[in-house]
């Protein structure tokens, strides 16, 4: 490998900085310096990070180096922790000690959390120097990072448009070099949206194999973590990183993520529960993105042909009753909820009206949802659609608010069913998977005339990480090679 030290770091791969950190041919402190320093130098026009905690992640960064250097005085270097010195930010719905965690709200007291969440746990005693809390929308509701507290998180490929939710300045971090990789969460999109709309690769991981700490507003059992990543590698670092070893396939992500998988069937589908409630239209550019995919993959040797899923048409109702319950529950002063975002404000009053045996009923259509999609699914190895159904959108275009000089239509400002209405014909593919438990990724195939990225999105069965990653690394190659 090239000397790291003589390169620009934003340009090289989580697996090379940490390779060049595990040898000491880059210090921890030296690697935090340089994201930083990029931080502050792009990250006022990206709107990628709310909070930045230099002070802290150049101590941490230090006590990291400490270490190396006992642990090389020892000859004991194979003991560092495997995500040695790699700096990363963590979206600001994570708990991270003696950090506020704003939610993304300004009707939040933006306390200093008391101790790590889960996420922020693991990934910190497996070596990550965390520069900061990355833009999310209010309580992670939305395709889009844009709230009351900071400015909105923009997509590196396109300044005027979104990175996409809720994930989305840990996204827009990664895409524009700020971080090598970051950890997302994933509840109904939110890694695969942002990684469709900044042209990253995004694994949501089925549910329950990345351990997630409790969470009593989530009863659907929709959220986990996952990874943000620029390739394939990285992501399987990282989900080295966050699976417990006993759960990973054996000798882990990375080391098998370059072995090609076996010839697979792949069923296409455009259908999507939400298209009975919100009809969508397919953007040529979304068409063009899975028509690549699909070229690719057959020549790969895959047999991809088209699949017909058919969705219950009660799902709209049923899906929004359980994401939004958390939300009305957040304990909030009555004083400041006019400081929610209209549709935060708007969904909070439905659920506190909305009864216990409704939100149960909902709950068990869920579940039975999950069975039948998941019977459906099953005639095909993974099943294949583009990952968003448009192009980025433009800032404010969900809300018809515009920020930043940036003015758009405002006949639909503050209309909370508009604004969801666009998300869902904006990325009508991702919640139906949150619900099934399933494991699905986020791959960028193609760029527009534009300039702007496009994915596919590949949902598989339950323990398929490995190979969707294997997938996504198979794809890299081949569009390379293009």
């Amino acid at each position: 490998m090239a000397d790291p030290l003589t390169q620009d770091l934003s340009k090289q791969t989580a697996v090379q900085l940490r390779d060049a950190l595990a040898t000491g041919e880059l210090s921890a402190r030296e690697a935090a310096a340089h994201f930083l320093a990029a931080i502050e130098q792009r990250n006022q026009q990206l709107g990628a990070f709310i909070t930045v905690t230099a002070d802290q992640a150049l101590k941490d960064a230090a006590t990291a180096d400490t270490h190396h250097a006992r642990l090389s005085k020892e000859g004991r270097l194979e003991e560092l922790p495997l995500l040695h010195g790699l700096p990363t930010g963590f979206k600001d719905l994570t708990d991270v000690a003696g950090v506020p965690t704003s939610h993304g709200s300004a009707a939040l007291e933006h306390k200093p959390a008391p101790e790590d969440g889960a996420l922020a746990s693991t990934l910190r005693a497996q070596g990550v120097i965390s520069l900061g809390k990355t833009q999310v929308p209010e309580f992670g509701l939305t395709a889009y990072s844009e709230n009351r507290i900071a400015p909105p998180s923009r997509n590196p490929h396109s300044l005027a448009r979104s990175s996409g939710g809720s994930s989305g300045g840990s996204a827009a971090a990664v895409a524009a070099g700020l971080v090598p990789f970051a950890p997302g969460t994933d509840g109904g999109g939110s890694i695969r949206i942002p990684a469709g709309a900044c042209g990253l690769l995004g694994l949501k991981p089925g549910r329950g194999l990345v351990p997630a700490g409790v969470s009593a507003g989530d009863a659907a059992g929709l959220v986990v973590a996952g990874p943000l990543a620029r390739n394939a590698s990285d992501a399987a670092l990282l989900m080295d990183a966050l699976v417990p070893r006993d759960q990973a396939p054996d000798g882990g992500y990375l080391a098998n993520v370059a072995r090609a998988p076996d010839p697979l069937r792949i069923g296409v589908s455009l259908d999507s529960p939400w298209a009975g409630v919100y009809p969508f239209e397919i953007e040529q550019e979304a068409r063009d993105a899975l028509d690549l995919g699909i070229k690719v993959l057959s020549e790969a040797g895959h047999s991809v042909g088209e699949a017909e899923i058919r969705y219950d048409n009660r799902y709209p109702e049923a899906f929004t009753a359980a994401w939004t319950a958390g939300v009305g529950s957040a304990r909030i002063a009555p004083q400041r909820e006019p400081l929610l975002t209209p549709l935060t404000r708007t969904f909070r009053r439905r659920a506190q009206q909305r009864s216990a045996l409704k939100v149960n009923e909902a709950l068990g259509f869920l579940r039975q949802f999950e069975h039948d999609t998941i019977a459906q699914y099953a005639q095909w190895d993974l099943i294949l659609m583009p990952t968003l159904a448009q192009t980025p959108r433009p800032i404010g275009w969900f809300t018809g608010g515009g920020h930043s000089g940036d003015p758009w239509p405002s006949a639909w400002a503050g209309d909370a069913d508009e604004d969801y209405k666009r998300q869902c014909q904006y990325a009508p593919w991702s919640s139906m998977v949150n619900v099934c438990g399933l494991p699905a990724i986020s791959i960028p195939v193609h760029t527009t005339a534009a300039g702007l990225p496009m994915g596919i999105q590949l949902i598989g069965h339950t323990g398929s990480e490995l190979r969707l990653l294997q997938i996504a690394r198979s794809l890299e190659a081949a569009t390379e090679a293009v």
